[in-house]
């Protein structure tokens, strides 16, 4: 008998689906429903008592979604389940994770406090924004590489001279663990922010003349940082600029700036939903690495076979 049951939140189910078929189990019933008012409520159609239950859904905006998750924990907990594992492919609020000036909220520890008292006793993720943000949790925390979707596809295109690049200093490990992987040279784009969302300036750190660069993100929220940085790139002389970004957030102007930007394609993972479809944007899915995932957790086996860099 498999003691495991998945279940999905509302907006991640496009994902939980294909989770479920990798694991090689259908997802179990649940009912996610609102008052009239827009309150949330949930109950689960089935019984969790005694198993193993992994719960799946992204945090992307509308607050509803985390709001969902959270009641989701609760509602399995109170019905006795064994174990809970909070599946979270995209881990929002986590790009302000400390104080970067004063009076502002630390929202990736207030986001992981709450998921803890709701009483999730594990968490799973993909690509954190910080990767310091499993230290505010007292459980424990998988933190998913997507380099292990991103690098085959690379290999896949047999680009020469390809060169690894990040578009801020921020990421520079990101990208440097994939290069390292691959063999290949890193540069940098040194940006300067007025404020969130709008670069001041930007400058290229390294050499690109005559290569093909592939541009590395953990997220893409408006896409000026992405689509700046390839353009100089692209005006220092380099073949092709393309990006590989996890977590399309895509808000704003973002699909208008991708289309009109020098990149020649961004991939991308299924994280969080488009919005709509580009010409330039591919998508790859993160399914199976997270069936690979609650498989081996299950089995009580190391998830290290999961990594590449």
């Amino acid at each position: 008998m498999s003691y495991v049951k998945i279940f999905s939140g509302t907006n991640s189910r496009y994902l939980a689906e294909k989770i479920g078929y990798a694991y090689g189990k259908p997802l179990g019933s649940v009912t996610l429903g609102r008052f009239s008012d827009g309150e949330l409520h949930v109950s689960f159609d089935e019984s969790v008592r005694g198993y193993d239950v992994f719960l799946i859904q992204s945090t992307y905006p509308t607050a509803d979604n985390l709001m969902e998750l959270l009641l989701m924990i609760d509602a399995a907990r109170r019905a006795s389940a064994a174990y809970v594992t909070a599946v979270v492919p995209y881990f929002g609020y986590a790009r302000q994770d400390r104080k970067d000036k004063p009076r502002v909220a630390i929202a990736a520890k207030l986001v992981a406090n709450l998921l803890s008292a709701a009483g999730a006793d594990r968490l799973m993720t993909c690509d954190l924004h910080a990767g310091q943000i499993q230290g505010f949790f007292d459980v424990p925390v998988d933190h998913l590489d997507g380099a292990a979707i991103f690098v085959p596809y690379l290999k896949s295109l047999n680009l020469d001279n390809l060169i690894m690049a990040s578009p801020d200093v921020g990421g520079l490990g990101r990208a440097r663990g994939i290069a390292k992987y691959l063999q290949v040279d890193i540069v940098v784009c040194d940006k300067h922010r007025k404020r969130a969302n709008e670069i001041a300036s930007m400058q290229l750190i390294g050499d690109v003349e005559g290569a093909n660069v592939v541009l590395v993100d953990d997220l893409i929220d408006t896409g000026g940082t992405i689509c700046k940085a390839a353009e100089i790139i692209k005006s220092h002389g380099a073949k092709s600029v393309r990006a590989i970004c996890t977590h399309p957030i895509l808000s704003g102007k973002a699909y208008d700036n991708i289309e009109n930007s020098v990149l020649e394609e961004l991939v991308v993972t299924d994280t969080i939903p488009l919005k709509k479809e580009s010409s330039k944007i591919k998508v790859l899915s993160t399914a199976e690495l997270f069936g690979k995932a609650i498989r081996k957790i299950q089995d009580n086996d190391s998830i290290s076979s999961l990594f590449i860099v």
